[in-house]
């Protein structure tokens, strides 16, 4: 297994300024080979930033004991948050996915083994390209190797300067494989019921996977999926044979170079509607509802109880509690919950202490973990993890992993669920899933 690299000591950033190109058509570009990291500010963007990058690989999974070590590197190479001293124009450091296998062994539970993509996948980024989108300007950053920087500006007025739209998928209505039926899901909600009903959760998150089989171009099918499903937190990670294309809504963590640690849970989700009135009444029956309101408070003061494992004493709050936000496909409820990371405590301390994250596992975690176990018929893998960056100020910026495919060499999988309280009504939470499913499976020309 490769391993991380040693932190950055006297290592010199080299900049190059670089004329405007959509961050799509430098992926597309020869510039852009093999493992990748794109962090998407979005097809449409006229603010914010996208980057591009690349580096040495880590991959690790449970299965073959691997996760133990490569955890511990980075536990030991991610540094305390830096302070107001802190370099915040550094955009190297380490990106990709960790899995919810990951999370599992965090909890201490047995290893579920599996033959998908590996339980984390990090980069250890050396060469980035940065995109303003409000200013239309690149910079290309490296660690060292001013070679690269000489061979951009020979190569870069080769690649377009905007990005086009991508052909329509083939049509395969019927390729999709879902893990369960209808009735089946609706009776793995009943028995959710049934054990917060005996006392042993008071909230379960139940998943299952649709399987798409045979191969997919995960480039094509991420242009398709940002132009279908804009989401505030999107990424493109291709790492071996593997490939993440999310388009979260949910944002797991966040810390900043200052210390302060966000988590921002969503529970309560409702489809869109074309026609105002509709959207509007659906909107209004998500904030009304007590089985959603129910169930999003009992997710923050789990990640209350998180966040104060890793937080100075007094300083954990909630900022933000049952707001609706609105998406392109779903309306749904988010609540916010900040602290102070205490002295020493690093991103790699916070994202244990908050790994997985409730909203994916219910309440209590480690008993909603062990019967979900029981119940959904395969490992997540990738699906209910985190994918995102850890920075070289301390930093970390990591959103749930959900919306999301996952494509292999011979298959793609989605990974769908919801919410089961004591108020849920099976048939709606399996027309939830059915609906989370519809965009992302649309883009594989699937329904």
């Amino acid at each position: 297994m490769p391993s991380c690299q040693t932190p950055r000591v006297g290592a010199e950033l080299l900049r190059s300024s670089l004329p405007w190109r959509d961050p799509e058509q430098v992926v597309l570009s020869p510039l852009v080979r093999g493992d990748v990291v794109w962090h998407d500010a979005g097809a449409d963007a006229v603010s914010g930033t996208s980057t591009v990058g690349w580096g040495p690989a880590t991959t690790a999974s449970v299965t073959d004991g691997s996760l133990a070590a490569a955890w511990q590197r980075l536990h030991d190479e991610v540094p305390p948050p830096a302070g107001d001293d802190a370099r915040h124009d550094d955009p190297t450091g380490w990106a990709g996915w960790v899995g919810h296998g990951a999370g599992r062994w965090l909890l201490g539970l047995p290893d579920r083994p599996h033959d998908g993509p590996p339980d984390l996948a990090l980069l250890r980024l050396d060469h980035v390209f940065v995109f303003d989108h409000a200013e239309r300007t690149v910079e290309a950053v490296s660690v060292g190797d001013p070679a690269w920087h000489d061979g951009l500006r020979a190569a870069w007025p080769a690649v377009p300067a905007d990005a086009v739209a991508p052909a329509p998928p083939r049509p395969r209505p019927d390729a999709a494989r879902w893990d369960v039926d209808g009735e089946t899901y609706e009776d793995l909600v009943r028995r959710c019921q049934d054990a917060i009903r005996d006392g042993d959760a008071y909230q379960l998150c139940l998943t299952t996977t649709v399987t798409v089989p045979g191969a997919t171009d995960p480039v094509e099918a991420y242009r398709r999926l940002r132009r279908s499903s804009p989401a505030p937190h999107a990424w493109f990670v291709r790492v071996g044979g593997h490939a993440l294309l999310c388009a979260s809504p949910e944002s797991a963590l966040e810390v900043g170079a200052d210390g302060v640690v966000t988590s921002s849970p969503i529970k309560g989700t409702r489809p869109r509607s074309a026609d105002p009135d509709d959207d509007a009444a659906a909107a209004a029956e998500l904030v009304a509802s007590e089985k959603e309101r129910a169930e999003n408070l009992m997710i923050v003061d789990l990640v209350r109880n998180d966040l104060s494992r890793v937080c100075r004493l007094g300083t954990v709050a909630v900022t933000e509690l049952l707001a609706l936000h609105r998406y392109a496909h779903v309306h749904q409820l988010v609540s916010t919950v900040r602290g102070q990371l205490r002295p020493g405590a690093t991103a790699v301390d916070a994202l244990a202490a908050c790994f997985p994250a409730g909203s994916m596992t219910g309440a209590p975690k480690l008993r909603a973990a062990q019967l979900l176990d029981g119940w959904e018929a395969r490992p997540r893998g990738v699906y209910a993890g985190v994918v995102g960056r850890l920075g070289l100020d301390g930093s970390a910026s990591l959103a749930m992993v959900i919306r999301s495919l996952v494509v292999s060499p011979d298959r793609t999988t989605l990974g769908v669920g919801g919410g089961v309280t004591s108020h849920s009504v099976p048939a709606d939470e399996w027309q939830e899933a059915r609906h989370k499913a519809a965009a992302p499976l649309a883009v594989l020309g699937c329904r």
